[in-house]
């Protein structure tokens, strides 16, 4: 296992610069996800640390060994793409050996141990002999992991793997991921746009938006404390709605005040409201108009407008407000989010 540091990484195509001054040092053994909406760099940031991509200005370091323009082969990483890039005409096993062959790691004996313990890692071993078309898209997502960590790679690189999957199988590979880490303790760099396999698989969550770092924390710390609007925003979907602190009240445009935690200073605010603390009351609180409700099964998503502001708002599915009714809402002060105008 190794280390990975990026050191003020920049890259631009052109004119166009897609990342700006990235420093990121991920530990020995640690899961690390970059997430971030389309176009933000992140998959650019990997394909640079893959070697994929050169860096405009800035090093990369892999066990503590300056690679920046060291070709792939030479830097000791594997990669799974989305697409999982399985060889047809090649069995699962020998799919799993590829890379070993190309690097001329061990002899065929040596090999064979190695891929056998790669399929037993997936739990894949009585397909070793399937050829890709013959296995399910969850199989085939398998064995490209198998693949990517046969040689043991000083770091292992994910490229929004999860993305061709069903809802069902994503959830199922989401736990096999996390098990599999567990177990193996390979560096990860995993690329995704989706907040819950950031927060369900890392040990370390990096927000990226438009070529930068926006916040780097702990899954926990990340959703429960946004730094910044745009995080409370991408992450959980916070309502983002524009105030005025006076003392321990918020007091919305249209004068309706809401109590928030002692300590921020006065003056203009933005609350950052999260949709699942949000509750319906039956009386007090503030007053919101219904403007749609969606059905999710079990609860229901209603969009309101509160003091000319669209928020979202999850309640159980016992909770029947039409369309045009007046709504009483509420929020603990302990759980209103303050950020800067």
């Amino acid at each position: 296992m190794s280390d990975l540091t990026l050191t003020n990484i920049t890259k631009s195509f052109g004119k166009v610069e897609v990342l700006r001054g990235i420093d990121l040092t991920i530990r020995s053994g640690e899961f690390v996800s970059l997430l971030g909406a389309s176009g933000c760099g992140k998959t650019t940031l990997l394909r640079i640390v893959a070697g994929l991509e050169g860096v405009s200005s800035g090093k990369v370091e892999i066990g503590g060994s300056d690679v920046t323009d060291l070709p792939p082969e030479k830097r000791d990483i594997a990669m799974m793409f989305q697409s999982y890039a399985l060889l047809p005409h090649m069995s699962v096993s020998d799919n799993v050996r590829f890379p070993l062959r190309m690097r001329r790691v061990g002899n065929r004996e040596e090999q064979d141990a190695k891929v056998k313990a790669a399929l037993e890692t997936v739990q894949l071993t009585h397909l070793a002999d399937r050829a890709p078309r013959q296995l399910s898209g969850g199989q085939q997502q398998r064995v490209a992991l198998a693949r990517a960590i046969v040689s043991n790679p000083k770091v292992l690189l994910l490229d929004e793997p999860l993305s061709n999957l069903d809802a069902r199988l994503r959830e199922e590979m989401q736990v096999e991921l996390i098990e599999i880490h567990r177990r193996i303790g390979l560096t990860t760099l995993f690329v995704t746009h989706d907040q819950d396999e950031a927060l369900s698989l890392s040990d370390r969550v990096v927000l990226m938006n438009a070529g930068e770092i926006e916040q780097e924390a702990s899954p926990r710390e990340i959703y429960d404390a946004p730094a910044t609007a745009y995080a409370s925003s991408f992450l959980g979907a916070a309502n983002l709605v524009p105030a005025r602190i006076e003392g321990n009240v918020a007091r919305l445009a249209d004068g309706q005040t809401l109590p928030v935690s002692a300590g921020s200073p006065d003056g203009k605010a933005t609350l950052a409201l999260r949709q699942e603390n949000v509750d319906f009351l039956d009386e007090g609180g503030l007053t919101a108009t219904v403007i749609t409700r969606v059905y999710l099964g079990s609860r229901h998503r209603y969009i309101l407008d509160l003091a000319g502001q669209k928020i979202s708002v999850l309640a159980p599915a016992s909770v029947m407000l039409e369309p045009g009714a007046q709504a009483r809402i509420g929020i603990a002060p302990d759980r209103v989010r303050i950020l800067p105008a």
